[in-house]
């Protein structure tokens, strides 16, 4: 054994220095599973396109989320190239795929199956934090805390599939779980939790990158099986512009100035940024994502024609969605409020009545053109801060 072995292992589970919380190939691998229960939620709503399914989908990928930021959280306080956590991530994984198979079919006849999976995936995080927290009063009162909200939330969904038949009650218990979920952690705060900066923001802006090659694939996928003429290839085209568009919005500026405020925080404030920056409004972009996705696969499936309802609300509504949780971040973790983003949300919103009289590669030619004018707005009217922020950013 070397000396840096003896030295991690004397330390024990949890990193002791913020400069060694690079994110690893064990982290990276388990996001492979998370970009598949992606897929799955998007397909779950194109299998039913209507607003009962969408509210439906958006409570599974709030609980798919929460679970996913929870490793997150662990990974930033324990290191995962240990063996016993490298252990506990790979029988996450597994439980992981067990949720992301039985998606599809969560509010249906796999509805068990999705819950006795989503609460292996939360006991697995539970107990790999206990055990980190040996000899940390506070990081045990707080895994104390999880435990007391991750087995109501999972036994609400297990109860949910067995005792009510699909409807509104089985629906009403699914968002009581995601309520319990995020609430009881909300009303308890953050105090008592570790986080490395650096580490947990690159982590948050790879699953970004996650998000955008899930929409990437929805394209793909929308595209099997159908005649690649012409209209066909020009809305994947514009559908794959729309994406460049939205990873410019996030990682030209946004997230440089968002981890440079993080990491300069200390303390409770820091924590709290984690929570709110990250778990909390880093939600309602992937939601945007995975929304504009489902719209682009309904498109490829007829070009030429208008969407209905609920597929153009998805469309034009989860780009809305995305710039404005961009507009909350910003206000967050800088306290300001970006007037453009706020006018191109608008603008996406108010597109959506056209998508649903007008060709859909049309509606994608619409929406690439609000999001183009508004990174070219941004990249000319504020070139010589975001040039500055680059450069120092380079310097570090």
């Amino acid at each position: 054994m070397t000396s840096t072995e003896q030295r991690r292992g004397a330390r024990g589970l949890v990193r002791a220095d913020p400069h060694e919380a690079l994110v690893s190939p064990l982290e990276l691998f388990f996001d492979v599973v998370f970009v598949f229960a992606l897929t799955q939620v998007t397909a779950f709503l194109a299998e039913d396109p209507t607003f009962a399914q969408l509210g439906r989908g958006m409570l599974v990928l709030a609980l798919i989320w929460w679970a996913w930021s929870g490793y997150t959280w662990l990974t930033s306080t324990v290191d995962p190239e240990l063996g016993l956590p490298r252990l506990v991530m790979f029988a996450a994984m597994g439980s992981m795929l067990v949720v992301a198979l039985a998606t599809p079919g969560a509010f249906a006849d796999d509805g068990l199956l999705w819950g006795l999976g989503y609460l292996a995936v939360r006991l697995l995080h539970a107990a790999l934090f206990a055990f980190a927290a040996r000899g940390d009063p506070h990081l045990a009162r707080v895994v104390l805390s999880l435990v007391r909200s991750l087995i109501p939330g999972a036994g609400l969904i297990i109860v949910a599939s067995v005792a009510f038949e699909e409807g509104t009650t089985r629906d009403l218990l699914w968002l009581a779980a995601v309520i319990l979920d995020y609430g009881l952690v909300l009303i308890r705060g953050v105090e008592g939790w570790h986080v490395h900066a650096r580490h947990f923001a690159e982590r948050f802006g790879l699953v970004m990158i996650i998000a955008f090659g899930e929409s990437i694939v929805a394209i793909g996928v929308g595209a099997e099986g159908i005649d690649l003429g012409p209209e066909a290839v020009l809305a994947a085209l514009l559908a794959v512009g729309v994406v460049c568009a939205l990873w410019w919005a996030y990682f030209d500026v946004v997230a440089v100035v968002a981890e440079e405020r993080f990491t300069a925080a200390e303390g409770g404030a820091q924590l709290r940024m984690a929570r709110d920056s990250y778990a909390l409004l880093h939600l309602p972009m992937i939601a945007g994502v995975v929304l504009f996705a489902l719209g682009v696969k309904k498109v490829l499936e007829h070009t030429g024609d208008p969407l209905k309802d609920m597929p153009a609300v998805s469309l034009c509504g989860g780009i809305a969605l995305y710039l404005l949780a961009h507009v909350a971040f910003r206000m967050r973790n800088v306290g300001s409020l970006s007037v453009p983003r706020v006018l191109a949300a608008g603008a996406c919103l108010a597109l959506i009545p056209v998508a649903m009289s007008v060709a859909g590669v049309a509606s994608l030619a619409l929406l690439l053109a609000v999001c183009a004018a508004l990174i070219a707005f941004e990249t000319l009217a504020y070139a010589e801060a975001r040039a500055r922020i680059r450069a120092e950013r380079v310097g570090h």
